[in-house]
């Protein structure tokens, strides 16, 4: 008797349970993780602790490592790591020893009090920021290898999902985790603080466990090493050609497009870093900030970005890139509204449902920019470099936004940062000009 056929979509569902997409799940939680520790939660602890405004702004700066990745993933292409890659091979050796540091680096976190010496602090933030850039590049290389070009939609689907319950878990997570310890929210408490980043260094255990038991893409030979090419062909290969290909396809209109990916998230990135601190200035509580902004604003970025792939699909990349950003620079004068609501968690609710979807909306339109814009045949590289030139400027002037508050305020700082989004319009229509992006 024949056995009847499965059912079209059940087979597709089937490619879930493909053992290297499930392990992508748990690869994409220990990626998502390190991110709040070191900035958006962070924040949220050095204000309590009493850090100026104006430090908190500077100490973001350790979020340019993930916009300075690309100076060392060479290295971690190519270079053999001692025991280690000899044992695990080359993807899972970088990807161990950077989640092990990830660990020893918010244990030490856990370990300080900012309060007392910001020194400490300080060093352990910038360890875990550059191991864990240091994971994404591993982890982008294994994910490319490890499967078929069949599978990495599935792996990149898995890989959100992880990533998205890594980010409420280091965003809402520490701060329920913190709020429970806390018997007197009145007063600064180092205490629950350090409770809550032991938990979260514990947790980096999902993505070493993970790493041991996966196995190294079949097919992932070791490149020529340096000695082998010599230094100036390693050099031309590795960082100049991709460049060279892009300004040789796009000539002077280069320029333009790199101006709009170096500026297209720049208010919603220098509004970001203050946010954290605007919300316990304004009294509320580690609890409902973790459940209005971390968990709720989660899920209406997910939506955003759903509403942003429909809105590509019907209008364009270019159309819903100039939507994205018009959305994300307006929603920031809602917060200038909700300085004069006070401690209204339903004003609240609203800002960070407008503010979180309309980045959705961006962020989606941007994705498909740049992917438009990546020549194949230099698809890993030129996406790194796109990505690590959308977040330098922007995360380098985050830096100072905290001064920009103790001299002129809340209203203006917000205000300031709606208008950083007034270029952007310009750089987008002008895009739009230069390819078939529309």
């Amino acid at each position: 008797m024949r056995r009847p056929e499965a059912h079209p979509w059940r087979m597709a569902l089937c490619v879930y349970g493909h053992p290297r997409v499930l392990a992508m799940l748990f690869l994409g939680f220990s990626a998502g993780l390190p991110l709040l520790l070191v900035l958006g939660t962070l924040s949220f602890w050095l204000s309590e602790a009493g850090v100026s405004r104006a430090t908190i702004g500077h100490l973001s700066w350790v979020g340019l490592a993930w916009g300075l990745k690309f100076l060392w993933s060479p290295l971690v292409d190519r270079l053999r790591l001692p025991v280690l890659t000899r044992r695990l091979g080359r993807r899972r050796a970088w990807l161990l020893l950077s989640q092990l540091t990830i660990a020893a680096g918010l244990w030490g976190l856990s370990r300080s009090d900012p309060a007392l010496a910001l020194g400490p602090t300080l060093v352990f933030a910038i360890l875990v920021a550059v191991a864990s850039a240091t994971q994404d590049i591993a982890l982008d290389a294994w994910r490319i290898e490890a499967v078929e070009v069949q599978r990495q939609g599935a792996m990149a689907a898995s890989y959100q999902t992880g990533y998205r319950l890594a980010m409420i878990t280091a965003g809402a997570g520490v701060l329920w985790i913190a709020a429970a310890f806390d018997l007197n929210e009145a007063r600064y408490d180092v205490h629950p603080w350090q409770v809550a980043y032991s938990v979260m260094a514990a947790l980096m255990a999902v993505g070493i466990v993970t790493t041991l038991a996966i196995r190294e893409p079949e097919h992932s030979p070791l490149p020529p090493a340096i000695r082998e090419l010599g230094f100036a062909r390693w050099l031309y290969g590795s960082f100049l050609s991709p460049f060279l290909e892009f300004f040789a396809r796009f000539r002077w209109h280069a320029l333009i497009i790199l101006g709009l990916i170096a500026l297209y998230r720049i208010s919603d990135v220098v509004m970001g870093v203050m946010s954290n601190p605007f919300y316990h200035e304004m009294g509320f509580t580690k609890d409902e900030v973790a459940t209005v902004s971390k968990v709720y604003g989660v899920f209406m970025t997910l939506a955003g970005a759903g509403l942003g792939g429909v809105l590509v699909a019907r209008l364009g990349v270019m159309r819903t890139l100039f939507l994205g950003a018009l959305l994300s620079a307006a929603t920031n004068l809602l917060f200038v509204w909700l300085i004069a609501r006070g401690h209204d968690l339903g004003a609240l609710v609203f800002t960070v449902s407008a503010d979180n979807l309309s980045a959705g909306v961006a962020s989606s339109a941007f994705v498909a920019y740049l992917s438009g814009l990546v020549n194949q045949a230099y698809s890993a590289t030129q996406y790194a470099l796109f990505t690590s030139i959308m977040l330098l400027l922007p995360k380098f002037l985050a830096g100072f936004s905290g001064e920009f508050v103790d001299a002129f305020g809340w209203t203006a700082f917000f205000t300031g940062t709606a208008m950083l989004g007034l270029p952007v319009l310009i750089l987008v229509w002008r895009a739009g000009r230069v390819g078939s992006h529309a």
